[in-house]
């Protein structure tokens, strides 16, 4: 079930390589440190999902420590398995929550197994920046739309519905540009699901602060999108970045139109001004 209460400050990132000497996320990136209201946060990265990879966090130091000036602490909980005065302790310390890549179903059963889920929520309430990328972005919402089985069996492209922690009453689809089989998928998965899910390119993300939305991006050209199935017809509404902050409840209500712009700002700042008078784009229902 959703959470109830204020969502507070959410920033759940579509993915991008994080890993390299030049991060593509770095624009969205910013947001989510400034959005802590510090000048050196203390960002706790949770790089479960990726079962701790030593990489991913040197990545992470190198990146949010080094660049954007953050103090990072990773919290390891497969190899270094804190105890619940340790992991209550860190998590209560974080300004930013920033929660890795990989296999989103394992990463949900630790957490509930060792009460990090109520822990985040605890986060949540007192206005911490939620946020994360792929497993890291669906965690934050109702449920979504994974590839847990590949690692397991890498040639398996089954997608699954995996449960999150609910803050967003949504259903999340990472990578909806970069695996193509993503869109027909989630087209399925929407068909019994309730309410809308919101799909998400690769270097594009969902802001949130307390009620209110925007759409940011990394990479020009990278896009979010409202998936949902009304009338008998799957609609994919386009929402391109903008720098204004929007009703949320509008973009989760599947009656709604929200103001879905096309985007004519041809720089990747990460988020950009809709022009008044340009004509809203949708996909034909398919």
């Amino acid at each position: 079930m959703p959470v109830k209460g204020s969502i507070r400050r959410v920033v759940a990132i579509g993915g991008g390589r994080v890993r390299t000497a030049t991060p593509q996320t770095t624009g969205i990136d910013r947001e989510i440190v400034r959005l802590a209201g510090r000048r050196r946060p203390r960002l706790l990265f949770l790089p479960t999902a990726s079962l701790d990879a030593a990489d991913y966090c040197e990545a992470i130091i190198r990146h949010f420590g080094g660049t954007l000036g953050c103090r990072v602490d990773p919290l390891l909980l497969y190899r270094d398995r804190p105890g619940p005065r340790e992991l209550a302790a860190r998590i209560a310390a974080a300004d930013v929550v920033y929660v890795g890549g990989g296999n989103t179903l394992r990463m949900m059963r630790l957490w509930r197994q060792l009460g990090v889920d109520r822990l985040l929520d605890a986060a949540r309430r007192r206005g911490a920046v939620l946020s994360g990328l792929s497993a890291g972005a669906i965690c934050w919402f109702r449920a979504g739309n994974s590839d847990a089985r590949r690692f397991s069996n890498p040639g398996d492209k089954t997608l699954i519905r995996v449960r999150g922690l609910g803050f967003i009453d949504a259903t999340a689809c990472p990578h909806y540009d970069s695996e193509h089989h993503r869109r027909a998928a989630l087209k399925a998965m929407m068909r019994t699901a309730a309410g809308v899910a919101v799909a998400l390119e690769d270097c594009a993300a969902i802001e949130i602060v307390d009620d209110r939305y925007r759409i940011l991006a990394s990479r020009r050209g990278a896009r979010a999108y409202r998936v949902y199935w009304r009338s008998g017809h799957c609609h994919n509404d386009e929402l391109t970045p903008h720098e204004d902050f929007r009703r949320l409840a509008d973009l989760l209500d599947k009656n709604t139109d929200p103001e879905i712009w096309t985007c004519s700002n041809t720089s990747s700042c990460g988020a950009c001004v809709p022009p008044r008078n340009e004509p809203r784009r949708r996909t034909p229902p398919g």
